[in-house]
């Protein structure tokens, strides 16, 4: 079991959006917080990751009051929270109406920065919409800000001349192929984060690398299901009770148990939007003895009964 895979599953990656800026200086552009773009951008999202791939040139990038990064060609940043963000052609250069209230429609528009005629820079601004709630352990693992040198090189060299000529060509099929051209860069930088993260650092991603916390969350992720107990996952990882609790909570910040429970309540929720199983199916394919003891576990994590959760992410895909 690759928990990892699981979780973007269940937290529903859907839906990209690009569009292609071609900057000379002095520039800058800001967008605003993911909540504020969602509903124009794509209103089916609960969340909105955004990114920018550099193509050509450099500038800075970072959240808005923070310290910006440098960027470079074959560079991406990416801000998994939405926080409030500003591109520029030099660290803390802001020019007048710059807030990102006129972002371009979705897909062919070309947006044009700064009034020279040959523009130095180029990016690819890109979002990616995804579940935030009831659980996912990877955007909660993720900071606020992720900068990933060189990460559009290689295999994915191809990926920003690929998204706009996909998004401009209107062919069939397209938003599928945006999102899923979206999906494994995304993956593709989360994997190189997991790989350069301080061996001290805790978080779920830090869990996954773990001997004893990753085989734990990969049983309790291939076997959701199964009657689990503190005894019987500290078997499966090759520790002592004590041990495995304590080096759980110490990086994935909750205990072994709650982290099942609240796994089980987001697969819950990703079976409860994907089909029109029963209540009662769902209980049982999660590992709940009856429907009302779901039914109870799941308003208690969510604040509304299964049937409530449903209607509403019907309505919002609507």
């Amino acid at each position: 079991m690759d928990p990892l895979s699981d979780v973007l599953r269940a937290v529903r990656l859907n839906g990209a959006y690009f569009y292609l800026v071609e900057a000379s200086a002095p520039w800058s552009v800001a967008a605003r917080a993911a909540r504020e773009l969602a509903p124009r951008i794509l209103p089916e999202s609960e969340h909105l990751i955004s990114y920018h791939i550099v193509t050509g040139g450099s500038c800075w990038g970072g959240i808005v009051g923070q310290p910006q990064q440098h960027l470079n060609a074959g560079d991406v940043i990416v801000f998994p929270q939405g926080d409030p963000h500003v591109m520029a052609s030099a660290e803390g250069q802001r020019v007048p109406n710059d807030d990102g209230a006129n972002a371009p429609s979705r897909y062919p528009e070309t947006v044009r920065l700064g009034d020279r005629a040959d523009r130095e820079t180029t990016f690819v601004c890109g979002f990616l919409g995804c579940d935030a709630k009831p659980f996912n352990p990877l955007l909660a693992a993720l900071p606020k800000c992720l900068h990933v040198p060189r990460a559009a090189e290689g295999w994915l060299s191809e990926f920003p001349r690929q998204v706009v000529a996909e998004s401009r060509l209107g062919r069939v099929g397209a938003d599928t192929m945006l999102t899923r051209m979206a999906e494994l860069m995304f993956i593709e930088v989360v994997r190189r984060y997991l790989e350069a993260m301080p061996p001290q650092q805790a978080s779920w991603l830090a869990g996954l690398k773990d001997p004893v916390v990753g085989p734990a969350i990969a049983c309790m992720h291939s076997r959701p299901a199964e009657d689990w107990t503190l005894a019987s996952l500290a078997r499966e990882a090759g520790a002592s009770r004590s041990v495995l609790a304590d080096r759980f909570s110490s990086l994935v910040g909750m205990p072994p148990m709650q982290y099942l429970t609240q796994w089980r309540i987001q697969l819950a929720a990703s079976l409860l939007t994907s089909g029109r199983s029963k209540v009662s199916a769902v209980a049982q394919e999660i590992g709940y003895a009856s429907e009302a003891a779901f039914s109870r576990a799941f308003k208690r994590s969510t604040g509304f009964s299964p049937v409530e959760f449903r209607n509403g992410r019907t309505e919002r895909r609507q």
